[in-house]
């Protein structure tokens, strides 16, 4: 089971820290990250290196985000859960997490835990880093997105095809911090059977807890420690890809309708995006 504890605050000092522990989900290696408050922009660090979040450059979309910076000397797997947790709590400034292992922990499978951990630091929210300025879609392979504009309000929303009458394949997002933290943060990671004895195969996903991942067999879906909800992998799904937008300061303030999105699909159509000046910087 993942681990959450405080490191208190030294006497005289701002500094407070909370220290996650746990395992990766595909080398299972055990994992320690601790969170800082810090000034400054959000950044990542590891072995003596650190980069803001906005230095960071997507380098690898197999079955997670991995990302490099400094030249590739620091280098970092299975992202996408941390950062989704601070997109979805508006945190872009005044942390740092500091990594010891080659990827994220899994933990419980979402962003709950990660939810947990900044939350105690009470580090104040902000606003995205991008929006919306006009309507375009993108397509990327067999993934499409759609933008549009809409105010100062974040609308961000997944389509999947999963092919699966069991699974509700829509889930939505407002931006509200709350409701992030409600529904959105604790929706597991998710896979077929198939995609489990691939990885059992190839020695991946060692120590993994049963409770952390939902497998959708043909003859039944398992779910371990609370009941599978038919929405849980397209809310999944969401937080996924809220955890890549945040890589360039989203999710932005405007729309975005994500259909069958993916790591690869979501980081490049988010390049385009900006190239093409359908997201601007705020």
């Amino acid at each position: 089971m993942p681990e959450v504890h405080n490191i208190p605050e030294t006497p005289g000092t701002s500094e407070a820290a909370v220290v996650v522990d746990g395992f990766g989900l595909h080398g299972g290696a055990p994992v320690r990250v601790v969170v800082r408050r810090c000034d400054g922009p959000v950044r990542i660090g590891k072995d003596g290196l650190e980069a803001r979040i906005d230095q960071f450059q997507t380098v690898s979309t197999e079955r997670a985000t991995t990302v490099e910076a400094n030249g590739g000397a620091l280098r970092i797997a299975t992202v996408e859960h941390a950062l989704a947790a601070l997109a979805g709590l508006g945190i872009y400034e005044g942390l740092i997490l500091v990594v010891a292992g080659p990827e994220m922990p899994l933990l419980d499978g979402g962003a709950s835990v990660w939810c947990d951990a900044i939350s105690r630091l009470a580090v104040a929210p902000t606003g995205p880093r991008l929006r919306v300025v006009r309507e375009a879609e993108i397509a990327v392979g067999a993934s499409r997105y759609e933008l549009a504009p809409n105010g100062g309000t974040i609308d961000l929303e997944v389509c999947l095809e999963l092919q699966d009458v069991r699974v509700n394949p829509v889930a939505r997002w407002h931006g509200d911090k709350e409701d992030f933290r409600r529904r959105i943060a604790p929706a597991r990671t998710f896979a077929t059977a198939a995609d489990i004895q691939d990885l059992a195969r190839r020695g991946l996903a060692r120590h993994v807890d049963p409770a952390s991942v939902v497998v959708l067999a043909e003859d039944a879906i398992h779910s371990s420690g609370r009941p599978f909800s038919p929405d849980e992998p397209a809310r999944h799904k969401l937080l996924d890809l809220m955890g890549d937008l945040y890589l360039r300061g989203g999710p932005p303030f405007g729309r975005i309708r994500a259909l069958r999105p993916g790591h690869a699909a979501s980081a490049l159509a988010h390049e385009l995006a900006l190239n093409q000046g359908t997201l601007v910087p705020i």
